[in-house]
């Protein structure tokens, strides 16, 4: 099931000038210098990890503290514009296929 909704240009824009800036904060550079991807939690080189908007922003989501982890460029490929939800889903998925 899939929840698209329309989201102005200009919103995203805005949102990816955003966390542009969130990442050159303090903020940020603490959370990758712990070296945890928030999905696999993999232990990573601050420069091998990415900002990942947990509600992405092409789906609505903004560039907050509270909506922004690191993630490996990996899970964040994977991840792409996936919900919380959508997100889970896939991960259940991969491991019912695994069994």
């Amino acid at each position: 099931m899939s929840f698209f909704m329309e989201i102005a240009e200009e919103d995203i824009r805005r949102e990816r000038n955003r966390a542009r800036e969130l990442r050159k904060s303090a903020w940020w550079k603490n959370r990758i210098a712990q070296g945890f991807c928030h999905y696999c939690g993999g232990t990573f080189k601050p420069s091998e990890l990415t900002l990942d908007h947990i509600v992405p922003v092409a789906r609505g989501g903004r560039s907050s503290k509270g909506n922004c982890v690191p993630a490996c460029k990996e899970c964040n490929n994977k991840k792409k514009n996936l919900l919380p939800m959508e997100w889970e889903e896939y991960l259940e998925n991969l491991r019912r296929d695994d069994s």
